[in-house]
C-alpha cells in the first residue's frame, strides 16, 4: 500500500463530559483540572487551597498539634440526618476534638468510581463544605482517583485532620482513676440503625435520623468546666461497647455502668429487638463519653446540656476498682451483665 492509499487517521478531540465521571477525571489533564475548576474550588475554595499548589502551607498556633485520618465508605451515600461529605468531615473532626484539640484543617482524598453522575458527586463536595464551615475548619488540599467501572462503589472519602491542643490539656484513658463519673451527651445507636434500615429497605416505624454532627463545640464546653476532665472518646464503629472497654483495658480499671441512665429511643430499641442488635454495639456519629473526676460531674453535664449536641446528657456511670479492664451494665432488672466488645461485622458499611 503506497502512502496515497493509506487511510487517513485522526486522534478525535475527546468530547465534553457533562454528565458523569470518566477515567479521564483522574489523568491528572484537562478533565481531572475541569473537575477541580468545577466541583471542588466552588465548594472548598480558600486561598490555601486556591493556590492550587501540592501541599498545604498553613500558619498555626503554638501548642501541641492533634493529627488523625479516617476513610468513609458508607453505603447509602445519602440518608436521614446526614450523608458521606458530612460523615467526612465530622468524623475527623470530632476525632481531634474528643483529644481536647481545636480542628483547623482538613485534607480530602476522593476515590471515584467511573460513571458516577457528576450531580451526586457535586452534592457530595457542597454538603462538605457547609459540614466544614460548621465545624469551623478549611479544606486545603487532597487528590482525586478514578477507578473502572465495578472496581469501587460509586465514592470512597479519606479525610485527615490537624489541630492545635491548647496549653495545659492533657486527655488520655491512662489517667482515668476509680471514682471518675461517665458521662454520655445524647440517646445512641441512632446513626448505625438509621443506615441499617435505609440500606436494606426495612419498613421501620418512628422517626428513624443519623446523629450525624460536629462534636467541637460540645468538647470545648467539657474541657472548659471540668479541670478533672480525664478523657473523651467519640462512639463511633463498635459504639459505647468498644469504648468503655477500650478505656477500662488502658486504664487497668473496672467500669460500672447504669442501663437505666443510657439514653435510648423507642425507635431505636424497638429495631434493634426486630433485627437482633444490641443499641451498646451500634455506631454513632454525634455521641461521646466524657470521663471526669467526680467533683466535676455536675459542671461537666451542666455543660454537655447548654451545648445543642449535648441537651440530653447524662451520667451513666462510674470507674471502679473492681474487675479491672471489664465493663459491667447494671441491668434495668437490677441484675448485672458483661459488656464485651463487638465479635464480628455487625453492621456493615456504616461509615
Amino acid at each position: 500500500m503506497s502512502v496515497r492509499e493509506m487511510p487517513s487517521i485522526a486522534c478525535p478531540m475527546p468530547l465534553p463530559v457533562k454528565s458523569h465521571v470518566v477515567l479521564g477525571h483522574g489523568s491528572g489533564g484537562r478533565l481531572s483540572a475541569a473537575l477541580m475548576r468545577d466541583i471542588f474550588l466552588p465548594a472548598f475554595g480558600n486561598p490555601v487551597l486556591n493556590e492550587l499548589n501540592d501541599q498545604a502551607s498553613v500558619s498555626m498556633a503554638a501548642g501541641r498539634v492533634a493529627f488523625t485520618t479516617d476513610s468513609y465508605v458508607v453505603k447509602p451515600l445519602f440518608f436521614p440526618g446526614g450523608s458521606i461529605g458530612e460523615l467526612a468531615v465530622y468524623g475527623t473532626v470530632n476525632d481531634l476534638a474528643v483529644g481536647g484539640a481545636e480542628p483547623q484543617y482538613l485534607s480530602a482524598a476522593f476515590i471515584l468510581e467511573e460513571g458516577l453522575p457528576l450531580e451526586t458527586l457535586r452534592r457530595v463536595v457542597d454538603q462538605m463544605a457547609v459540614a466544614a464551615r460548621r465545624a469551623g475548619v478549611s479544606i486545603v488540599t487532597g487528590d482525586t482517583k478514578v477507578v473502572e467501572k465495578g472496581s469501587g462503589d460509586e465514592i470512597f472519602i479519606t479525610t485527615a485532620g490537624i489541630g492545635v491542643i491548647p496549653e495545659g490539656v492533657v486527655l488520655g484513658p491512662q489517667y482515668v482513676r476509680a471514682g471518675d463519673r461517665i458521662l454520655l451527651n445524647g440517646p445512641i445507636g441512632e446513626h448505625g440503625v438509621t443506615i441499617l434500615a435505609q440500606r436494606e429497605g426495612l419498613g421501620v416505624s418512628g422517626d428513624l435520623v443519623s446523629d450525624t454532627a460536629p462534636l467541637t463545640e460540645l468538647c470545648r464546653a467539657v474541657v472548659r468546666a471540668a479541670p478533672g476532665l480525664r478523657t473523651m472518646r467519640d462512639l463511633t464503629r463498635g459504639g459505647l461497647a468498644s469504648a468503655t472497654n477500650e478505656i477500662a483495658a488502658t486504664a487497668r480499671a473496672g467500669v460500672l455502668l447504669d442501663e437505666r441512665s443510657i439514653p435510648v429511643s423507642d425507635t431505636v430499641r424497638g429495631a434493634c429487638e426486630l433485627f437482633g442488635l444490641d443499641p451498646m454495639h451500634v455506631a454513632n456519629e454525634g455521641k461521646l463519653i466524657a470521663i471526669v473526676a467526680p467533683e466535676d460531674a455536675q459542671s461537666a453535664l451542666a455543660a454537655m446540656r447548654s451545648v445543642e449536641a449535648g441537651r440530653r446528657a447524662q451520667v451513666i456511670g462510674t470507674v471502679t476498682l473492681n474487675r479491672p479492664g471489664c465493663v459491667v451494665m447494671r441491668t434495668s432488672f437490677g441484675t448485672d451483665r458483661i459488656v464485651d466488645m463487638l465479635s464480628g461485622d455487625q453492621l456493615p458499611r456504616i461509615c
